[in-house]
């Protein structure tokens, strides 16, 4: 079992000329990244064009298969290791600027990126344009890019690290032993800021939180979040800050369009869409520079807050119990697009294809479920997922011992006498399954929904009497 780590980062207090050399060895790595996945596509394309890739192809998924695709790969080099054998002439041909730990590093990054390629075509992988590459790692802090003594050394760069005097959570950190180093540009404002990140064994400096040992239940949607414990039970929006910068963000989105349009109207049909095969060039003016950079910034900025969000959530939820159950969910799934075309029997139009996409990429649930479990293993724990198909949190009823499908409009369930909101039920019933997470526990149910019923009851009428948003999905 591998050990836990953290990452701490911390400021660089850096001058002009050594922003000039992070600048340039960054710009090399973009480089060596770039040759590593040019000579990845071409191995590929030798690899699909043999017979023994195409026979394989064809077997069914078996453990035979999948051996035959493991020779397949080391054939045509098309390996991690294989791959660092590549990267070797340029890694002695820039050793002034980036040494061999950092040159190999961006060849396992180049080859993560592209792994999943070689077993699904579909997905795509980029080169990497200019200016567009934002960090460089080492291996180790024994060789390459060190920390010494709150100092940056790499290949003659002697930098000093920014400790601000009453960070006391970054000196007990810094107590535990430094795994490797990496090199971190980030364009805050418009100015190039530097920073070293430093992954660290074991676990963060604890703050003051207590973690009680209770369940909890979660009903994660695409913009919403119910959370059910015997303590509490609420109803909350994901990331409520981020609406505000979404509406900004489409503004700026509008503008660069006609901005675009306004530089390049020989590019456009008369009907306004774009002009197709045969190759465009592109003016740019400015303005158009200037907004373009604005979306950076907003976007940059609702990254920030997402995460400062999901962090704040995520204690608020650790506090409530360290057993946190959640029902198992493929975002991935509910971004594509509805492949079946279905009309509409009241107009008569065609419905729109798209689902939830863009409230899955604003509110980020699945990444509130990596900080969530990435919490619980500093305390020895994981997030617990129960298994969707088999629990059907959204149709069962505890007191009728019963399965009832409901339509997705259908936002209230009728539990005996009671009317409970479906996103804060189905949590209750997540927080009381069997220990195999596939069952529901029909006695914990009982034991508990009087306790549940009331909290329940008291978070309905907070949200009707304060000034929260209410998403259609809540039905409030």
């Amino acid at each position: 079992m591998s050990k836990s780590t953290f990452v701490l980062t911390l400021k660089l207090n850096t001058e002009k000329y050594e922003e000039d050399i992070l600048n340039k060895r960054l710009e090399i790595g973009r480089q060596i990244y770039n040759a590593c996945l040019g000579e990845l596509f071409k191995r590929y394309q030798t690899m699909k064009q043999s017979k023994i890739y195409q026979e394989t192809l064809k077997m069914k998924k078996s453990k035979k298969r999948n051996k035959n695709f493991n020779k397949i790969n080391n054939q045509f080099g098309l390996t991690e290791y294989a791959l660092h054998d590549f990267v070797k002439p340029m890694q002695h041909h820039f050793k002034k600027n980036i040494d061999s730990q950092a040159c190999q590093k961006i060849a396992s990054r180049c080859f993560d990126a592209f792994k999943d390629k070689i077993y699904n075509p579909k997905i795509k992988v980029h080169f990497k344009r200019y200016n567009d590459f934002y960090s460089l790692e080492g291996k180790s802090n024994d060789t390459g890019i060190k920390y010494r003594g709150q100092r940056l050394k790499w290949n003659k760069l002697n930098t000093p690290i920014i400790i601000k005097k009453g960070d006391d959570y970054a000196k007990e950190a810094l107590e535990n032993k430094i795994k490797y180093c990496r090199i971190l540009r980030k364009v805050i404002r418009g100015k190039e800021k530097y920073y070293i990140q430093l992954i660290l064994e074991g676990i963060p400096p604890k703050k003051e939180r207590t973690t009680k040992n209770q369940k909890v239940g979660l009903d994660i949607g695409t913009s919403t979040i119910a959370i059910v414990s015997n303590e509490a039970v609420k109803l909350l929006e994901l990331a409520p800050k981020i609406d505000t910068l979404e509406n900004k963000k489409r503004i700026l989105l509008r503008k660069l369009d006609r901005q675009r349009r306004s530089n390049n109207p020989n590019n456009f049909n008369e009907n306004g869409t774009l002009k197709k095969g045969i190759k465009l060039k592109w003016n740019n003016s400015n303005k158009y520079l200037k907004t373009k950079f604005e979306l950076k910034e907003m976007m940059r900025k609702q990254k920030v807050l997402r995460k400062q969000s999901h962090e704040k959530l995520t204690n608020y939820i650790i506090s409530l119990g360290n057993k946190i159950y959640v029902e198992d969910m493929n975002f991935k799934g509910l971004q594509k697009r509805v492949k079946k075309t279905t009309i509409n029997q009241k107009t008569g139009k065609i419905n729109k294809k798209k689902r939830f996409g863009k409230s899955l990429a604003n509110k980020a649930p699945a990444k509130l479920i990596e900080i969530i479990n990435r919490k619980l293993n500093y305390l020895g724990k994981e997030i617990l997922k129960v298994n969707t198909w088999k629990v059907k949190a959204s149709q069962y009823n505890h007191i009728e011992d019963n399965y009832q499908k409901k339509k997705l409009n259908e936002r209230w369930n009728i539990i005996g006498k009671d009317k409970i909101q479906r996103d804060l039920y189905s949590a209750f019933l997540v927080m009381n399954v069997k220990d195999n997470l596939e069952e529901i526990d029909k006695n914990s149910c009982n034991k508990y929904y009087e306790k549940f019923k009331e909290n329940h009851n008291k978070e309905i009428q907070k949200i009707k009497t304060s000034k929260v948003k209410i998403f259609a999905s809540m039905c409030i």
